[in-house]
């Protein structure tokens, strides 16, 4: 590789410096509480890619329960370096654990980290952990950010071995989408490392020290989006293989062979997934050469996310199947219930039962259980042949009664249901933007692997009713048809998913919802939903309208968020 970015990946090649140890590279504390960074003074002084030197002033004397702002009190600290100091502490207004970046105001980094910290809180996006607040107060610069107790970083999960293939897609997903939104608000990371990538307990990963991390040292480069790439590729390389993709150690990983390049994923471990390991290579090797067999390199965050959207989805494991234990009889029904226990060694003789109802009684309670079934066999073939005549005398008067009544007026058979034929449908806009209008006749293609999604919101289950009252699609039978029901094939199970029907009289999103009919509601958990109506309509058109959305994992698509997709929809008249 004719250039490689230092910032990104701690090694400092191009420098002719010693490289950096994966010590060196855990230097803040962005919410992990059971992984407590460290820091070593080696970091700054090999520069790590910096432009800046070390600042002058010296690190404020903070010690554990000194308060900032009469609100922040300090636990622990878990960095101190280069006239800064990173600490675990408590927010006492909302009672919650946060992490806090502490340096002297006239520290030469101060200004930047202060405008790193206030960009990034203003980027808003749940992918990154937050900045809470960035204050100078009292000779002090401090940046308040998210604590996240239950997040595990990516240097803790590699230790036991590296990540399946489905985890790995989703953490290259994930990351590389949150870059690509960063980098169009002109953010960038320059320290994303295995440290910096969290998971938390729900599955989602999680960035921290958006700009931040990189402003405390004086990171800075020329070409950030290609550096942030190059990390994403080393993230998912390491992921992959639990090694580190160059020649030296790093955040408890080993290197790659001396002398030997860079060499794909699939090489380095078997049982690789093909697929992942060509993209890894694709994002490291963004100089311009490519090795063999890969295609062009991605060299900015959003040419990755779209290589892998380009990309067969890979599907989570299936659950693996744990037999039920061997039953076991009961001391009981093994006969040993109330005995004493055996002596260890001794043999104990099984005793014989005896036969059953052998003795004196037990031979007249035969005789007498004998006496009465038969006398029950009698007196129940008496009540049958009565019951049998007294029927065949209720089925003559009943024929009379039905001849002269009329007897079609009862035997009409029930109407048979027929799937209606839709011919056309269009995405109905009550407000705001449309979601995937082109994708509007997969819904009834047949094909259950095809689908209409929906955008994915940050708010819900219930849609905001002011900015975004619902989602939809306006289905046209070619004329007035009786609508019985709706049967709707959903991608997302979980909670809140609502959906009602409505007859309208054209496809015009401008027709208003208070002019339609609606015709019925449902509420499921699952992956169908079946909507049932009271009194069939005749409509041309019906409306099906989405008004609360369940909580869906990120994918290929789409960021985590409330979100649904149809995939089969039937009416039934």
């Amino acid at each position: 590789m004719a250039e490689r970015s230092t910032a990104a990946v701690d090694v400092a090649d191009n420098s002719g410096d010693e490289p950096l140890t994966a010590e060196a590279d855990q230097s803040t504390a962005d919410g992990v509480a059971q992984n407590r960074e460290r820091d070593t003074e080696i970091d700054e002084a090999q520069g790590s890619g910096g432009t800046e030197g070390p600042g002058k002033a010296s690190p404020p004397e903070l010690h554990s329960g000194h308060k900032l702002a009469r609100r922040y009190r300090l636990e622990e600290c878990v960095t101190r370096l280069d006239g800064f100091s990173s600490w675990r502490a408590v927010d006492e207004k909302l009672r919650r654990a946060v992490g806090v970046h502490l340096l002297p105001a006239d520290h030469s980094r101060a200004r930047s980290v202060l405008a790193a910290a206030r960009s990034s809180a203003l980027l808003g996006d749940p992918r990154f952990v937050q900045v809470l607040d960035a204050v100078e107060e009292n000779d002090l610069v401090y940046v308040v950010h998210e604590w996240l107790p239950d997040a595990v970083e990516l240097t803790t999960l590699l230790a036991s071995g590296p990540l399946e293939p489905h985890d790995a897609y989703q953490m290259v997903s994930q990351i590389a989408s949150a870059m690509a939104a960063a980098h169009r608000e002109g953010l960038a990371h320059l320290r994303l490392n295995p440290n910096a990538v969290l998971r938390t307990s729900s599955g989602q990963w999680r960035i921290r020290g958006l700009a931040v991390n990189a402003a405390l040292r004086g990171i800075s480069s020329d070409t950030p989006q290609r550096t942030d790439t190059e990390s994403v590729g080393a993230l998912l390389y390491a992921g992959l293989t639990q090694r580190w993709p160059y020649e030296s150690d790093a955040y408890g990983l080993s290197g790659l062979p001396k002398d030997v390049g860079l060499i794909a994923p699939d090489q380095v471990r078997a049982g690789v997934h093909r697929g992942l390991s060509e993209l890894s290579m694709r994002a490291l090797v963004n100089d311009g050469a490519t090795a063999s067999r890969h295609e062009s390199p991605c060299t900015t965050p959003e040419e990755l996310v779209k290589a892998i959207g380009e990309m067969p989805r890979i599907r989570p494991p299936e659950p693996a199947f744990t037999a039920p234990p061997e039953y076991q009889r009961t001391t009981y029904q093994q006969g040993t219930y109330g005995r004493p226990a055996p002596h260890p060694g001794a043999t104990q003789p099984v005793p014989t039962p005896p036969a059953p109802l052998q003795s004196r009684t037990g031979k007249a309670l035969k005789w007498a259980v004998s006496a009465l079934l038969i006398a029950a066999l009698g007196l129940g073939s008496w009540q049958l042949a009565d019951a049998l005549m007294d029927n065949g005398n209720k089925s003559d008067d009943t024929n009379k009664t039905q001849t002269t009544d009329g007897g079609d007026k009862n035997s009409a058979a029930p109407k048979p249901v027929k799937t209606l034929q839709i011919q056309r449908a269009q995405e109905y806009v009550a407000k705001g933007d449309a979601q995937h209008p082109n994708d509007v006749d997969k819904t009834y293609d047949k094909d259950s692997s095809t689908y209409w999604r929906t955008a994915s919101f940050k708010d819900g289950p219930d849609m905001n009713p002011v900015f975004k009252p619902g989602v939809g699609i306006v289905y046209d039978f070619g004329s007035e048809q009786e609508v019985s029901a709706a049967s709707i094939g959903l991608l997302f199970g979980g909670d809140h998913t609502t959906v009602m029907l409505y007859a309208t009289d054209s496809m015009s999103s401008s027709v208003p919802l208070t002019s339609m009919t609606k015709l019925g509601s449902a509420t499921t958990s699952s992956t169908s939903a079946k909507v049932a109506v009271a009194k069939p309509v005749k409509s041309r058109y019906v409306l099906v309208w989405f008004t609360a959305l369940p909580y869906a994992q990120g994918d290929s698509y789409s960021d985590p968020g409330y979100k649904q997709a149809v995939t089969d929809l039937k009416f039934t008249g």
